[in-house]
């Protein structure tokens, strides 16, 4: 039995809030996942996620896992096949699978949609996120140095992506 078993992918909706904002804090507070300080508002969130782009693992209790998400890179007709993507797995189900379940989920289905390119920004110290993308055939880009403070300190971040080898 895998560790990912038992796990279901859903359609991220306004009851998995609380339970998704708090995923998001839990990985804000250690340090390495974002330049954010804290979690937005569900309504901040749920305005600037695609909706057909965001997904929660769930357990057999429908208690959220972890969660991914998308948002449009550019409103220019060019980068209509770009996203940006974030992905955040609970403290206590990290390591079981969770995130490679939910970074499939969002291949599929925005691949589905005609999107040939997902990108992220990754903190080069996160070194269990760059291998889990590397896993679905993200690649470093480059490394964007000192782009941005991070609690005073200035941070690089390597610019992840994924082309689709079915779409473009």
């Amino acid at each position: 039995m895998s560790a990912a078993s038992g796990v279901r992918i859903a359609a991220m909706g306004p009851e998995h809030a609380d339970e998704v904002l708090k995923i998001y804090q839990l990985g804000i507070d250690g340090g390495n996942a974002t330049f954010e300080t804290t979690a937005p508002t569900w309504d901040h969130f749920n305005a600037t996620k695609l909706p057909d782009h965001r997904h929660v693992a769930l357990d057999d209790y429908g208690t959220v896992l972890g969660w991914v998400a998308a948002v449009s890179v550019s409103d220019r007709c060019v980068y209509a096949g770009v996203v940006e993507h974030s992905v955040f797995v609970h403290p206590d189900a990290r390591g079981k699978g969770i995130g490679l379940i939910l970074l499939r989920a969002l291949v599929y289905s925005t691949e589905a949609a005609g999107i040939w390119t997902i990108q992220s920004g990754v903190f080069p110290e996160n070194a269990s996120s760059l291998a889990l993308h590397q896993r679905l055939e993200f690649r470093v880009i480059g490394t964007r140095e000192r782009i941005g403070q991070h609690h005073g300190v200035w941070r690089d971040v390597l610019l992840i992506e994924r082309r689709s080898a079915s779409v473009g």
